[in-house]
């Protein structure tokens, strides 16, 4: 392995695995010290055994831009992403502050409305949100939590710092691409599992099904399915998956229909069978034509109504997409420290709110230097990178922004960290950022670790799959004697 890292340098970044370019972090020496000790031609066997693998079991992604290749090879590399369990732990105690904090903020606007009234979060910033559906008012779902499955974004910067970067809250994707990461990475190093204490991931399916079942409490044995666009959906893969290995049925809007009674009823060749929980991968704007989008031939005419008479349990709850608002997303510490009493464990990013007379002037000030996005896209869509874009692009923002200040938040341009990846005829450092899941329902749940995706473009900080990005396992090590529970 000499050869494919001799030249690595992750220059001013910091690295995940590697201390001052080459030493390796307490808790990868033995991970590093086995990819180095490997000929040039075993690793490049390891990598080409696993894209074979990834062929064979179908792991696919859809680039919508890319129409003529529905079924893209998830793009996948064999070095992992290393977390000490130490910083790990900390880190999960803060996610789950965040979504506690997160779901009392929901469940008070679609209620009392005590943080608006109390003065934390102006009342425009909650109901100019593209995400808040006035609908949803009054609404009580169970243990009053709206989104039950979140996927939060975190990033770290030069100095080591792990930020908050986003909270997705609506449709959160990547989950299954997580799990068969974790195969293929145990396919192509199952030596590296028998001599390192690897946290396990292969029970969210398990801890999916389980929080779904907490939703329908006055059910012993509840009937639940996984609603899916269809096949075109760039996360088809992921919704197949998860619903094969979590037991749930999955099913399309046609399949699906409300009944005189108000309860909703799956079609079957034996008639009619009764749906209980629903966790549906479809946005608010399709999921129920009678109430958002008249056009939509995705939802099921009536399903909001069988929600809100608790003849059926959706998750993520309608109306959740609020709190993925990138413009709310500013005020998540605010609302630890009101909801909770707590100050937040995870930072957020640095952010100015355009809506802000004194940000809105450094933001247009220093545009070429920051990253601004819209509150409502996701993906890595309609979001400008400044030091990355063209002075064209950059004077097309800052009309954008001027006309339209409240719907745009900025933050620097951070110096996201690298991690080893293997690129072609050498490993090279490419930036990660980190999206782990978290179930809500009874309790809560942290995948360990989660979805590293990878910016395989040099020097490029966009690392969404949607945008062309790869992906790498994560490993959560703890360096205390291995307990033999590995997954």
């Amino acid at each position: 392995m000499v050869n494919l890292w001799q030249h690595y340098d992750p220059g001013h970044f910091h690295d995940e695995l590697m201390v001052d370019g080459h030493q390796p972090r307490t808790f990868s020496y033995r991970l590093l010290d086995h990819l180095r000790s490997m000929k040039n031609e075993a690793f490049r066997q390891r990598v080409a055994e696993s894209e074979i693998e990834i062929l064979e079991r179908g792991i696919t992604f859809t680039i919508y831009s890319d129409a003529g290749n529905i079924d893209r090879a998830w793009p996948f590399d064999i070095i992992p992403r290393v977390l000490s369990k130490q910083e790990w732990d900390c880190t999960e105690k803060g996610l789950v502050q965040r979504i506690r904090a997160l779901n009392r903020f929901i469940d008070d606007i679609y209620n009392e409305q005590h943080i608006i009234r109390d003065g934390v979060i102006p009342a425009e910033t909650v109901f100019k949100s593209k995400g808040y559906r006035p609908e949803c008012q009054g609404m009580k779902p169970a243990y009053g939590v709206w989104a039950h499955i979140c996927g939060s974004d975190l990033v770290r910067d030069d100095t080591g710092t792990l930020y908050v970067l986003e909270d997705n809250l609506r449709v959160p994707s990547g989950v299954a691409y997580m799990l068969e990461n974790r195969k293929t990475t145990k396919r192509v190093l199952p030596e590296l599992f028998k001599r390192l204490n690897i946290s396990p991931v292969n029970d969210y399916p398990a801890q999916l099904a389980s929080m779904l079942r907490s939703l329908r409490p006055d059910l012993a044995n509840p009937t639940m399915a996984l609603l899916t666009p269809g096949i075109f959906n760039s996360a088809y893969f992921e919704h197949a998956a998860l619903a094969q290995q979590a037991g749930l049925i999955l099913l399309e809007g046609a399949d699906l229909i409300v009944g005189q009674d108000g309860f909703v009823y799956m079609k079957t060749i034996h008639g009619l069978e009764r749906v209980d929980v629903i966790y549906r991968r479809i946005d608010d704007d399709f999921i129920d034509p009678q109430v958002f989008r008249a056009d939509s031939t995705l939802g099921i005419p009536g399903i909001m109504q069988a929600w809100r008479d608790g003849k059926v349990a959706i998750a993520n709850a309608p109306g959740c997409g609020v709190a993925d608002d990138k413009v709310i997303y500013a005020y998540v510490p605010d609302m630890i420290r009101y909801y909770l009493n707590e100050p937040p464990i995870l930072p957020n990013v640095p952010t100015w709110l355009c809506s802000n007379a004194s940000d809105l002037e450094h933001v247009l000030a220093n545009l070429p230097e920051l990253v601004v996005k819209p509150a409502n896209e996701s993906g890595g869509y309609g979001m400008l990178v400044g030091p990355h874009s063209s002075a064209d692009k950059i004077a097309e923002f800052r009309q954008l922004i001027v006309d339209n200040p409240t719907n745009y938040i900025a933050q620097p341009t951070l110096k996201l960290s690298v991690s080893p990846t293997f690129c072609g005829d050498k490993v090279a450092p490419r930036h990660v950022d980190l999206r782990p899941f978290i179930l809500s329902g009874k309790n809560h749940y942290v995948t360990p670790g989660g979805l590293t995706r990878v910016a395989l473009v040099e020097g490029s900080l966009v690392v969404n799959s949607s945008q062309g990005g790869g992906s790498k396992d994560t490993w959560i090590i703890d360096d205390s004697p291995i307990s033999g529970g590995h997954d």
